[in-house]
């Protein structure tokens, strides 16, 4: 039985102006877009650094060596010119920040320099790209941009601004690779396969992205036709274990009731859920568990995909890439597709999207949870 959603809470209308992405598929959204409905993933072979002594060598890779800070302050352009924001809107957009320091930078200059951490990146892309303060950095992991996005429209909703802009990256590197590898928590066959009977793990990808967010009288008086409606969102702590899930999904449930209270809208009306769906046992179970929990009897017949299984876990940048790919879901009449040969698993009772399928959800969930017990849900409106 899905658990009680209140009356939306009243608050300014939050809406997506602008966006821009790179990935393993390309710049922009229209190559994610591609691979996303289509269930084409981007998993390849790691070549950007050693990986000989790994277990595991695929991931969705940028070509070369990109480059972190010029990427981010791209992304940021991208997403500001859709939203047609000039120069004097640019000064008056916040900016948030979800990322990690500079790993390598950290190692060879020395650790404890403030201008390796995220809050000094944060700055200098403000100052790069023209955009006003950047109060807040998120280095969350895997909630750190849902967390970000959710923190904007609340400040949104609240009158505290009018137009905030969400960007986040992330880029595959030695260390946290080494890490999720020594912990066989990737995939060993090279497949990311959420929710299903075959799965061996996650694999890891690169992405770094950028969204506007606005007021609707702040849109309207540049005559910008939004991209969709950030309805909902919801935060929560399991404080169950340090790296798993409550198995009942406890936390998730909570905070997907919470978005859908925010939102106004009922469990039923929900037309599609892009999961956090790591295709690890622990979190597929325990997602599903929560779908169900929050979302009752509608949970078996709403369709239900892990964009990770085409673009891979792209970590700090996750929450705002699925942010994206579900914006994309709500406005193009295509649902993604849970890629890597799913074979349904009787214990994730999900009505999930294996092959291409055309649909105009109304209305949509964004999931994310991170380690620590961290749960984040939006809510997407078209």
């Amino acid at each position: 039985m899905a658990e009680t959603v209140r009356a939306g809470r009243p608050g300014r209308p939050v809406l997506v102006t602008g966006m821009d992405v790179l990935t393993a598929f390309g710049r922009g959204t229209v190559p994610l877009a591609d691979a996303v409905f289509t269930g084409t993933d981007g998993f390849r072979t790691l070549d950007r650094f050693d990986v000989s002594a790994r277990r595991v060598a695929r991931a969705a890779q940028l070509p070369g060596t990109p480059d972190l800070r010029t990427e981010l302050a791209a992304v940021l352009a991208g997403a500001c010119e859709q939203a047609r924001l000039g120069t004097a809107d640019r000064a008056g957009t916040t900016l948030l920040l979800a990322t990690t320091a500079d790993r390598a930078a950290a190692r060879s200059a020395g650790a404890g320099r403030p201008e390796l951490t995220a809050g000094a990146l944060a700055t200098e892309l403000a100052g790069r790209t023209g955009l006003g303060e950047a109060p807040r950095s998120y280095t969350t992991a895997c909630v750190a941009a849902s967390t970000a996005v959710a923190d904007a429209a609340a400040m949104i909703s609240s009158g505290r601004a009018e137009r905030v802009a969400v960007a986040a990256g992330y880029l595959l590197e030695p260390d946290r690779y080494t890490l999720f590898d020594s912990a066989r928590a990737l995939a060993a066959d090279g497949r990311l396969r959420p929710f299903s009977t075959g799965r061996k793990g996650m694999l890891l990808g690169d992405a770094v992205a950028a969204v506007v967010l606005e007021s609707a009288p702040s849109a309207a008086a540049r005559q910008v036709e939004p991209l969709a409606r950030l309805a909902g969102w919801g935060r929560s702590g399991d404080a169950y274990h340090v790296s798993q899930p409550h198995p009942e999904g406890q936390g998730m449930a909570r905070a997907i009731t919470l978005a859908l209270a925010r939102a106004g809208v009922d469990a039923e009306r929900i037309g599609y859920v892009n999961a956090h769906g790591t295709g690890t046992p622990a979190s597929d179970l325990a997602e599903s568990a929560a779908l169900h929990r929050a979302l009752g009897p509608a949970a078996e017949r709403i369709p239900v995909s892990s964009s990770k299984s085409v673009h891979g876990h792209t970590l700090e940048a996750a929450g705002l890439l699925e942010l994206i790919v579900t914006v994309l879901a709500t406005s193009t009449g295509r649902l993604p597709v849970n890629a890597g040969d799913y074979l349904a698993d009787p214990a994730c009772p999900l009505a999930v999207v294996d092959t291409p399928t055309p649909a105009s959800p109304g209305w949509a969930l964004s999931l994310n949870a991170a380690f620590g017990g961290a749960n984040t849900a939006l809510v997407v409106a078209s």
